[in-house]
């Protein structure tokens, strides 16, 4: 395959979450293009774990889709801010808990070709209540669920958000494992 090389790169516009670019590019000496993107950097993902096999996510409304969105506590990452910084503010903002024990889980694109961002899924336990008050434009609803109810959630489309559906797909094999695993220990 051709590498793609960048000739000359302009920002069309910004604000506090990302940027839009435009980039003029050659691959091999025959084809030249503009491709348009967003510049991010980066999100992140945490997905919380009560200790009693349910997980812990957040219901808040989505203004781009008009409905309410159930999903794992997340945002872009903040200037200042290590990607694991910002999981932990994201969750106390958006559920009120933080966490005793946080480990890295996945990384993916969310939106490849359109985006530039990549999300770091973290994987949370010992909650325990730590809020921090919320941006004025979010509001958001603390559900409980238990892993097999995140599947039917799936299956039945109410979880629709794609950040929250990859985050689960990655993690949800070591998830099973976990719960089969404290529930062999008794714990």
């Amino acid at each position: 395959m051709k590498p793609w090389k960048k000739i000359s790169g302009t920002v069309l516009a910004r604000n506090d979450f990302w940027e839009y670019h435009l980039d003029n590019y050659t691959i091999g000496d025959m084809i030249t293009g503009e491709y348009h993107f967003v510049h991010t950097p980066g999100s992140t993902m945490i997905i919380p774990y009560t200790g009693d096999s349910t997980f812990l996510m957040i219901r808040q409304y989505r203004y781009l889709n008009k409905k309410l969105s159930l999903e794992f506590p997340c945002g872009g990452v903040k200037p200042g801010l290590s990607r694991l910084e910002n999981a932990i503010k994201e969750l106390r903002e958006e559920s009120g808990f933080t966490a005793g024990e946080i480990s890295y889980a996945a990384e993916f694109s969310p939106f490849t070709g359109a985006a530039d961002e990549m999300c770091t899924v973290f994987f949370a336990r010992g909650l325990s209540p730590a809020p921090l008050p919320p941006d004025v434009t979010e509001e958001f609803e603390v559900v409980y669920l238990s892993a097999a109810e995140i599947d039917a959630a799936v299956s039945s489309n109410e979880i629709w958000d794609g950040l929250s559906l990859a985050a689960w797909a990655l993690v949800r094999h070591s998830v099973y494992e976990l719960i089969q695993k404290n529930n062999h220990s008794g714990n």
